[in-house]
């Protein structure tokens, strides 16, 4: 079991309480001996004869001085800094070590999870901004397009519609042109003469029947096509008997090809013929 704090630090002050008295005890042996008295020195009071020869006599010796007093033994030196941890103290440092350690493994794991999951979701959003820009650009481009294609068909119905507003104008101002040809070319007669021409071509044609009478006035319609050529003949009212009739009839398709009008403008496929063959 581990020791406790409490038990630490009265440990460490019975240390110290120790070491100072040992310190207090070595300083007190020192003083001791240093402030000791030197023991008194004998005296002799009695004159010692001496022989005196012819020679000198020699020098007394000086006294030997007093030997040195021994050095008290240096204090203990004082252990500096908290006391010797015990081996259940550094076992508890060494856990709390790789403890500390595998919490600082887990959070530096951690923080780089953090930034690899913070880098995915930074592409991720990257990759959604490139797709929501691609697909604004498409868009635009389409609008554009659209837009494009939206402003030519525009031009295309207006040019059509200023082509057929022209067209119909030439149409009109030909048609006007030409009515008015026509009406000046029947009013100058031609339509007449050429009328004429046609009903004496189909008197030349006309073989008179015995029963024909004198006064023969009969109406007939006749269609042509450019160039002449009958297609068809009609008899219609007619003071002549059916002979007669038959024989206008058969007059006409013999004077085919009929006579083109002098102006091709007073061409008509449907004509009125008055027939009234002269006597």
């Amino acid at each position: 079991m581990a020791e406790r704090s409490s038990d630490r630090w009265i440990s460490f002050a019975q240390s110290v309480v120790l070491h100072g008295t040992l310190v207090a005890l070595l300083v007190y042996g020192f003083w001791a001996v240093k402030h000791r008295e030197p023991p008194p020195v004998a005296q002799n009071l009695g004159i010692e004869a001496v022989a005196l020869d012819s020679k000198a006599a020699a020098p007394a010796k000086a006294p030997q001085p007093p030997p040195p007093e021994p050095k008290p033994p240096p204090p203990a030196e004082e252990p500096a800094g908290p006391p010797t941890p015990t081996p259940e103290e550094i076992a508890q440092r060494e856990q709390e070590k790789r403890d500390a350690e595998e919490k600082r493994k887990v959070q530096e794991q951690r923080v780089a999870e953090e930034k690899e999951k913070r880098a995915a979701q930074e592409e991720h959003e990257a990759a959604e901004r490139q797709k929501q820009e691609q697909a604004e650009a498409k868009r635009v481009a389409e609008q554009k397009r659209l837009a494009e294609l939206q402003r030519k068909e525009d031009e295309k119905k207006k040019a059509d519609e200023a082509r057929l507003r022209y067209q119909r104008e030439q149409e009109l101002r030909h048609s006007l042109e030409e009515e008015e040809r026509v009406m000046a070319a029947r009013s100058s007669g031609a339509l007449a003469s050429w009328q004429a021409q046609i009903s004496a071509r189909i008197q030349r044609a006309w073989l008179r029947p015995s029963s024909a009478k004198p006064g023969i006035d009969c109406v007939v319609n006749v269609s042509q096509i450019p160039g002449g050529e009958v297609t068809d003949v009609r008899v219609g009212a007619c003071n002549g008997d059916q002979a007669v009739r038959e024989s206008i009839e058969s007059a006409v398709y013999r004077a085919s090809p009929l006579p083109p009008p002098p102006d091709p403008s007073l061409f008509e496929r449907n004509l009125e013929i008055h027939f009234k063959p002269t006597d």
